[in-house]
């Protein structure tokens, strides 16, 4: 009786802090969303190049959307924990992962202009100057 207590008490905690989570990664979506744009504005009113605030725009704009998924899978995988485990409750959690982590990777080669295992090269070239080849 006092485990299954406990046990519950621990479930509700648990529920809190991915329901914590979620609200963060949104708060997070949205303040991004709202910086990226204060930001773009700002430079493309002072350099009056809106080309190139344009694509700043989108990096960060991507930043903070990549930021914001890996908090809300996050409390996707740690409300797992408190819920009725069935085959669809797994199959849907598993397709909502799937569904962020292809975001997330899309959003992340977007930002950084290459393929994740051509980053370290990238990254090389940047430094030696050879960005330019």
């Amino acid at each position: 009786m006092i485990v299954s207590r406990r046990m519950t008490a621990l479930h509700r905690y648990i529920e809190y802090l991915a329901r914590a989570l979620e609200i963060a990664g949104v708060a997070i979506i949205v303040a991004g969303v709202v910086m990226a744009t204060v930001w773009f504005l700002r430079a493309g009113w002072q350099a009056t190049d809106w080309r190139q605030a344009y694509e700043q725009y989108r990096a960060n704009l991507g930043r903070g959307i990549l930021l914001g998924l890996e908090l809300l899978v996050g409390a996707d995988i740690i409300g797992t924990i408190t819920a009725p485990l069935t085959f669809e409750s797994v199959g849907l959690l598993a397709a909502v992962v799937l569904i962020r982590t292809f975001l997330s990777f899309s959003l992340e080669t977007e930002i950084e202009g290459c393929w994740p295992w051509q980053r370290r090269e990238m990254r090389r070239r940047r430094q030696s100057g050879d960005g330019d080849r």
